[in-house]
């Protein structure tokens, strides 16, 4: 066995190393600002969520709002830092096998879920066969725990897991929330109401959720095996954390600027400039990795999966105008199916598409489509229509962005239909009834790339985004998954992004900076290595 090196019990403060997780000048001030007083125990942090969560039961879940919340219930065996190191959690330490497809992990044996049961091997043989159980259905978990094959039990605390094929992204995807610890025995109690009433190790336990009004988590009472990127190792100081669903963003602001909540996600662009100069509130702000928000194709679908119609969308699409119009110079421009935090991800396709209307035209008239009375391209009797759908309600404003597309594409030719839905499920994921569809991912690998470019895999009934199946992609995404050789694989990253920005498979649309307001009474929050919230060194100023 080769061993991993591991760094015991390093206490780290999130002010951003390398490209993750940094925070802006604003943060860091408020950051000194609280190492100068002593956290004080008590008292109730209101937070108001942009949307609600679909799911507390992290396996299922496939929204990031979702993982704010749950983070805060659910442990990991491994916790990642800024500086892409894994450090133990749950886990102790591990070694690795020479072939890189067995990992042996050592497990703490002080660890209770909020239920009064054990943390051991078992429960964690339990959570990650669950994910991979086709009844479970999971969502992005099933996609970061591969190529787990199954897990042995060596003894109450020791564990050996077997992989398929070696992962360079397997430990750190382990990190992810979304592969955090659940009680097995609350799972089998609950079944499918599991995420409604969610149980695990985390420093706060789950009180109550309220359907679209709010959830409230309160503190754990034994709690003291924090991971390394927070101060506070023991008991939280907050009492609860009552999240507020507040959906409609002049609503959510306004409540932080009126001190209804003392804290809220999402900041608006055009709310920005006046919080930071705001002397009684705090703007906290992260960069977020991973997928950018990202306009996909559905290669299935007519004429969709011809280069030539992709590439005309992709030239007439003035992303620029986009983001500048909608978010004022607070979300950067994306260029890549990555973001620029990610591992791999290749500068050089910045400032590389630009709109050309002209050379858009000359691509739909080789395809045969011709202007009608009405302006709008017809073949053989049928009109050009692309149907664009997005999710309600309209997170980040990017139902506007499907606007701004439609208005852009009518001026060569193309009708856009609009489809605004709650049911994402259905519409994308089972059924494939899109023609483009938006959507992000936060991640700490490129290795995420696979699970939206890769031909559909056996066994996983959700479709992917992008439709594709090229054997060239495929063989790039699965060497990308096993090669250990930093720079080769950041070669094949390269080769993977300019495959399919060249392929018009995409438009990527803009990085999303995650944005908290603050009163600021309320002192430690800080930001993991993905930019989720820590919730563990929160403290409220007392008045």
């Amino acid at each position: 066995m080769k061993g991993l090196s591991i760094i015991a019990s390093l206490a780290l403060v999130l002010t951003g190393c390398g490209q993750t997780a940094q925070p802006n000048a604003t943060t860091t001030a408020n950051t000194q600002a609280v190492e100068n007083n002593v956290p004080v125990s008590g008292g109730e942090l209101t937070f108001a969520l942009a949307t609600s969560p679909d799911t507390l039961d992290p396996h299922r879940s496939g929204l990031a709002v979702a993982t704010r919340v749950y983070r805060t219930i659910f442990d990991s065996l491994v916790v990642q830092l800024p500086d892409n190191s894994i450090q133990p959690w749950l886990a102790k330490e591990w070694s690795i096998s020479e072939d890189g497809k067995t990992y042996i992990f050592k497990l703490r044996d002080d660890v209770k879920f909020h239920d009064g049961t054990s943390f051991n091997a078992e429960a964690v043989k339990f959570n990650f066969d669950r994910v991979i159980a086709p009844e479970t259905k999971a969502s992005n978990s099933l996609a970061l725990i591969r190529p787990y094959k199954s897990s042995e039990v060596i003894d109450e605390y020791t564990i050996k897991i077997n992989l398929e094929t070696p992962s360079a992204a397997f430990l750190g995807n382990l990190s992810q929330a979304i592969l955090g610890i659940a009680s097995p025995a609350a799972i089998q109690k609950y079944g499918e109401q599991f995420g409604q009433h969610p149980v695990g190790s985390g420093p706060f336990t789950f009180v109550k959720w309220n359907e679209n009004a709010e959830i409230q988590v309160a503190r754990s009472s034994a709690y003291n095996w924090a991971p390394s990127n927070v101060e506070n190792q023991g008991l939280a100081y907050l009492d609860t954390i009552t999240f507020k669903i507040i959906p409609e963003e002049a609503t959510r602001i306004g409540s932080v600027q009126s001190g209804q909540v003392l804290a809220g996600e999402t900041v608006p662009p055009q709310n920005v400039l006046a919080l930071k100069n705001d002397q009684q509130l705090q703007l906290l702000e992260v960069a977020t990795e991973g997928l950018p928000y990202t306009l996909f194709f559905n290669h299935r679908r007519e004429p969709w999966n011809d280069p030539k119609a992709r590439k005309a969308v992709q030239l007439a699409v003035d992303v620029d105008a986009i983001v500048k119009t909608l978010y004022l110079g607070t979300y950067p421009r994306s260029w890549s199916p990555l973001t620029p935090g990610t591992f791999g991800y290749d500068a050089s396709l910045e400032n590389g598409i630009q709109p050309d209307l002209a050379k858009a035209n000359t691509l739909l008239d080789e395809l045969g489509y011709r202007p009608g009375a009405d302006g709008i391209r017809e073949k053989d009797g049928k009109k050009l229509t692309l149907r664009y759908v997005d999710r309600s309600p309209n997170r980040e404003k990017r139902n506007d962005i499907a606007i701004i597309v439609q208005q852009q594409l009518k001026q060569i030719g193309i009708a856009v239909e609009i489809e605004i839905t709650k049911d994402i499920a259905t519409v994308i994921h089972q059924n494939g009834a899109y023609d483009l569809y938006g959507n992000s991912q936060v991640n700490s690998d490129p290795n995420a790339l696979r699970q939206f470019y890769h031909t559909q895999e056996a066994g996983v009934s959700r479709l992917t985004l992008s439709g594709l199946s090229d054997p060239e992609l495929d063989q790039l995404l699965e060497q990308g998954t096993v090669e250990m050789d930093t720079e080769k694989r950041k070669e094949i990253y390269k080769k993977i992004q300019h495959y399919i920005i060249d392929q018009a498979s995409i438009i990527p649309i803009y990085v999303f900076p995650y944005t908290v307001a603050a009163s600021k009474k309320v002192k430690g929050l800080k930001f993991d290595a993905l930019g989720y919230p820590l919730f563990n060194d929160v403290s409220l100023e007392k008045d």
